[in-house]
């Protein structure tokens, strides 16, 4: 017995001491590239992914040690897909609970791609969870409060579902928003390629803001987007509802008409060259990869089939065949 007791006092004391160092390693302050940082856990992500992840997007933790503590407190299989936030001071125990599935003190925000941010705003503002900051402000006065050096906030902002703690800013979410969207955007824009009619980036980011209006179909993006580029390549108006629509403004009855398009604003691309002076909606990371990375074509007019794919055509000729077959019933 005494024998037993010399084994088991060691080893119940090593127990204690990696346990309590277990737990002081859990409160410790993690290193970040920067703060705020933002991470993503993808849907379907184990821990061992997540911790992949969040180390990828710079944040300083030791996976064996995060992996451990996950389990004792019965983290490890409940850990919630989305984006994510985090500054200088958070520690793993806290990086965990923002992770736990359904945690009371979180909030959750879908914003969608293709939306505007007018649209946006009356999302954010009926969202219980937010401190509505931006209540009543112009758009303006929120770029203001941002610190952004841009005319607009449409385009700008990254379409994604973000998870937040309860009670947040609606401005530090718009904030984390922003830096999404310049991440994706420089990234394309790297590896954007070669010969594209394209003066900046912000060009680039107007023209996917009109490619995610223009379809729905992921397939349809870099043909469309192809269209617009051989238009602009060619001098050619780019004749596309979508801009028209979002220069009517909130005065759009749902029905575009002739004289809507005859009708001259800055965001008519039937009377006015080239691109307008801003984007129209907010693009996910599909359109700006198709933006960047238009397919190999010809084609300079395109039609809906009614299916929600569209047919290419190269000349007036195939085009109008196009229209007279699916939009008018023609054989």
């Amino acid at each position: 017995m005494r024998l037993l007791l010399k084994i088991l006092i060691p080893v119940l004391l090593l127990l204690v001491v990696a346990a309590g160092g277990l737990l002081w390693w859990a409160n410790q302050p993690l290193q970040l590239r920067n703060s705020p940082l933002d991470f993503r856990v993808t849907a379907g992500s184990s821990l061992r992914s997540a911790i992949t992840q969040m180390r990828e997007a710079g944040i300083d933790v030791e996976p064996t040690l995060l992996s451990t503590v996950a389990r004792v407190i019965r983290a490890d299989t409940s850990i919630k897909a989305g984006s994510y936030a985090v500054k200088n001071g958070v520690t793993p125990m806290r990086l965990l609970n923002k992770l736990l599935k359904g945690k009371v003190t979180q909030g959750e925000l879908t914003l969608v791609e293709g939306w505007t941010f007018r649209q946006w705003r009356v999302r954010m503002d009926n969202h219980p969870d937010l401190i509505h900051e931006t209540r009543g402000l112009s758009e303006a006065q929120i770029v203001a409060q941002l610190g952004l050096d841009v005319r607009s906030l449409e385009g700008r902002l990254f379409p994604d579902t973000y998870l937040f703690d309860k009670q947040s800013s609606d401005l530090e979410l718009l904030a984390r928003a922003n830096r999404a969207m310049l991440r994706k955007l420089d990234a394309e824009w790297v590896q954007r390629g070669p010969d594209l009619p394209y003066k900046s980036v912000d060009e680039a980011l107007v023209m996917a803001s009109i490619i995610e209006k223009e379809t729905g179909r992921e397939a349809d993006r870099p043909l469309v987007a192809a269209v617009f580029v051989n238009r602009l390549r060619k001098g050619m108006l780019l004749q596309t509802d979508p801009t028209v629509i979002y220069g009517i403004g909130a005065g759009f009855d749902g029905n575009l008409r002739k004289r809507d398009l005859l009708t001259d604003t800055p965001y008519n691309t039937y009377t006015r060259p080239g691109l307008p002076p801003t984007p129209i909606a907010m693009p996910g990371q599909a359109s700006l990869r198709a933006a960047l990375n238009p397919a190999r074509s010809e084609a300079i007019y395109f039609v809906a089939r009614g299916d929600g794919s569209s047919q290419f055509s190269q000349t007036l000729d195939e085009h109008n065949n196009a229209v007279n077959r699916y939009q008018r019933g023609g054989k």
